[in-house]
């Protein structure tokens, strides 16, 4: 199992960047040409929600991407630092402000499941992840 780690601030700027580097792996462990603009599309959107929440709840640690390549798989996980809380409880904004951040994190979580056909999506306390996972073609195969 080879993994390929990146860690960013959380600039909206890097999110190209991420982008551009699960593209170039998931080429190499042999996900299908015709799924990379999806894979580019699910990082870009992941990494995007995780560099809100981290600057919406005053977090200073880096995003974090973990690109895996397994044997029949290939998997990306994108990690943020945000707590997220108890429901009924309430952001430090106020109701309408939490109201509008869910709101944003539900549209986003749709556009990525609309993406990718296998996802996980995990949070609590310490933060959460978003796990996306895409067959592969072993190299040197050729599909009929």
């Amino acid at each position: 199992m080879a993994t390929v780690e990146l860690r960013f601030s959380a600039l909206p700027e890097h999110v190209r960047t991420a982008r551009l580097v699960a593209a170039a792996v998931a080429r190499r462990a042999g996900v299908d040409e015709a799924v990379l603009d999806e894979v580019r599309l699910a990082v870009g959107e992941a990494c995007s929600r995780a560099v809100g929440l981290h600057q919406s709840a005053g977090i200073t640690d880096p995003v974090r991407v973990a690109l895996i390549e397994e044997e029949k798989q290939f998997s990306i996980e994108v990690g943020d630092e945000a707590p997220r809380s108890a429901p009924g409880d309430r952001a430090p904004g106020g109701a309408a402000d939490a109201d509008m951040d869910a709101e944003e994190d539900e549209m986003g979580l749709a556009v990525i499941s609309g993406l990718v056909d296998d996802v996980e999506v995990t949070a609590g306390e310490h933060g959460g992840l978003i796990r996306m996972t895409w067959p592969t073609t072993p190299q040197g195969v050729a599909l009929a």
